[in-house]
């Protein structure tokens, strides 16, 4: 079983060393997996960078590609149709593989048979120390994910994140790619490509599952925890809702807003509450702030673009 470790990246230049010198120090045998990086159309030093990496690590099965289409989509489906691997395996260009990550991830999917796709630990890597502002429910806009010690399917809609998930191939050939109208595009925070493809394997009965043991840590620099940042993000959130929704049909439209603002809102608000009366108000403030630009996002008027 061979493992195919996909790194897309734009305009990394301050990570994308760091990240893939992380899978050069990898415990599995350089012969049981290669790296496929794409270049989305950087415009700093991250192709020098890459080059160097290449020229640094002869010794790796490693191959980089640019991809003009601007979008991660495009970047990740270019990464897939590029690998000859029979897992695949997504990992962002501004996170680090712990050294056991491959082979941890290699030996669940020969150990379990029945898994579709898996989405391992992500531990946050704050540049200065985690906002006093951040709950643990806004969390995952870091790209955190911890479920525990114990592999566990994720239930209902919950599903790995993007930046350490891993997929059995056969499964893009009966379910299809990403979505090219969903997913970051150049400096745009949209996304759903990740919640898209993952809600279509459950709609199949597929099974993905939580492993503890393929970790990765994820840079957070400061100025993502910025105001503008975290509304412009919290609005692509929405927005990428919306699109996702209505590309099924307009009714699943109608059932994202009504979840998003009776159940959603409802326990945003009970959660302000509880955060108000234990005398952490400014947790609370913030969760309203982020779900009152989602359902900005969702709610907006704002044309689909076409590649």
């Amino acid at each position: 079983m061979k493992i195919s470790i996909i790194v897309c990246t734009y305009n990394r230049d301050d990570y994308i060393s760091k990240a893939l010198n992380s899978l050069a120090r990898q415990t599995l045998s350089t012969s049981q997996y290669e790296i496929i990086i794409v270049n989305n159309n950087s415009t700093d030093n991250t192709d020098a960078l890459c080059q160097i990496f290449l020229q640094e690590h002869q010794q790796l099965n490693a191959r980089y590609f640019i991809e003009t289409q601007q979008g991660l989509s495009y970047a990740r489906n270019r990464g897939i149709v590029e690998s000859s691997g029979d897992i695949l395996v997504f990992m962002d260009d501004d996170a680090q593989a712990d050294e056991h990550f491959l082979q941890e991830i290699r030996h669940f999917f020969e150990t379990t048979t029945d898994a579709t796709a898996c989405g391992g630990r992500i531990y946050p890597d704050f540049e200065s120390k985690r906002p006093d502002w951040m709950s643990c429910f806004l969390l995952p806009l870091t790209s955190t994910i911890d479920k525990g010690d114990n592999i566990k399917l994720f239930k209902g809609t919950q599903y790995p994140i993007g930046a350490n998930m891993a997929f059995r191939r056969e499964m893009f050939q009966q379910y299809g790619m990403f979505n090219p109208d969903l997913g970051r595009k150049g400096d745009s925070l949209d996304g759903s490509e990740e919640k898209d493809i993952f809600l279509k394997i459950k709609k199949e009965k597929g099974k993905i599952y939580y492993l503890p043991s393929a970790i990765v840590k994820h840079q957070v620099p400061d100025r993502r925890l910025t105001f503008d940042f975290f509304k412009r993000q919290a609005i692509g959130v929405g927005k990428s809702e919306q699109i996702r929704a209505k590309a099924i049909s307009q009714s699943a439209y109608v059932h994202s807003v009504f979840k998003e603002l009776v159940v959603k809102w409802g326990a945003s608000v009970v959660t302000f509450l509880g955060y108000s009366i234990t005398f952490r108000p400014q947790k609370g403030w913030k969760l309203l702030q982020f779900r009152y630009h989602v359902s900005k996002g969702l709610l907006s008027n704002h044309k689909i673009e076409k590649a």
